[in-house]
Formats: C-alpha cells, sequence, structure tokens
C-alpha cells in the first residue's frame, strides 16, 4: 500500500471521530461492510434486487436491474462471495464532504478479494485473467476463482440523519460490467 494514502485514510479516520462519530472504529466498520458485501452480492447473484433497497441506493439499484438481467448465469453465480471466502479486505478511499445544503457526508470505498467456485471461463472479457487456485488432487480437484470487488459505503452525518451506511457503488470487475 502507498504510505502517503494509507497516512491520509488514517488522517480521515481521525477526522471522522473528531467531528462526525467519536466511537467510530475501523474494525468494526470494516466488519459490517464484509458482512454487507457478502449479503449484497448473495442477493444480486440470487436476482432478489427487491430486498436490495434499504442496502443499496436507488440511482445504484437502477444500474443494477439493467445489468443482472444481462448477465450469464455463469457470472452471476459469481457474484456472490461468502463471507468464509473474503480472503482480504482493505480501504480504497475515504472522503468526507458537503453538499451545497450543508449536508455532511462520509464515503469509504472498501474493496474486497474472495474466493468462488462459479464455472467461469479460463479468460473472463476485459483482457486480464482471473486468477485460479486448484484444490486437491488429479481426481478431485476444485477450481475456485479468486475474484475482486468495490463497494463504497456512504453515511450521512448530519443532525437527525438516520445512522445507517448505504451503498453507492457496486463494482464487480470483469464480471458486472
Amino acid at each position: 500500500t502507498n504510505p502517503f494514502a494509507w497516512l491520509r485514510t488514517r488522517f480521515y479516520y481521525l477526522l471522522i471521530r473528531l467531528y462526525f462519530d467519536q466511537e467510530f472504529s475501523v474494525e468494526e466498520f470494516t466488519r459490517g461492510a464484509k458482512q454487507a458485501f457478502s449479503v449484497v452480492s448473495k442477493l444480486l447473484s440470487q436476482r432478489k434486487l427487491d430486498l436490495l433497497e434499504e442496502l443499496v441506493s436507488a440511482e445504484v439499484l437502477q444500474v443494477l436491474k439493467e445489468k443482472i438481467s444481462l448477465l450469464p448465469d455463469s457470472h452471476r453465480d459469481a457474484l456472490a462471495a461468502d463471507i468464509d471466502a473474503i480472503m482480504y479486505t482493505t480501504e480504497g478511499d475515504v472522503r468526507i464532504y458537503y453538499d451545497d445544503d450543508g449536508i455532511k457526508f462520509v464515503s469509504i470505498l472498501m474493496c474486497f478479494w474472495y474466493l468462488n467456485g462459479a464455472n467461469l471461463p479460463d479468460e473472463v472479457p476485459g483482457e486480464a485473467k482471473v486468477f485460479q487456485i486448484v484444490f486437491g488432487d488429479e481426481n478431485t480437484k476444485g477450481k475456485k476463482h479468486l475474484l475482486t470487488a468495490n463497494y463504497e459505503f456512504q453515511r450521512e452525518f448530519t443532525e437527525g440523519a438516520k445512522p445507517d451506511w448505504t451503498i453507492t457503488r457496486i463494482e464487480h470487475p470483469r464480471l458486472l460490467e
């Protein structure tokens, strides 16, 4: 990780604790983000988009409805991430901003790497190879793909706003494009 990006992220976390939420915890947020990622990715895979209305912004949900209907089954199956199959999680970016009406927002982009056993072709469109991991011997080998996803979580910190995080961006490179 870039040391300057790491320091900037930690500085933003300090600002969140000082000015927005004194009980904010990076570890707790990351646990919640992993759980939300797992739930949302499974619902996407199952095409249960109506259950995402409380978790995902309306704009993102509209785009997902269009994209999910066009996905082949193998790509849709590859969206699902079991929480135990998440291998690595990190923050991509943290932003604090105010809109024209003085409403305060915090956005945190989370990057996930997860294993999935979907039957994907060896080469997925997009000119990038999906990493494959083979388990077992030649007779019982099972192939898993190491896939990535980026989910952006946003919360409004204006006084009186609900203390809920909403997913405002969902990216599954080479799968949901």
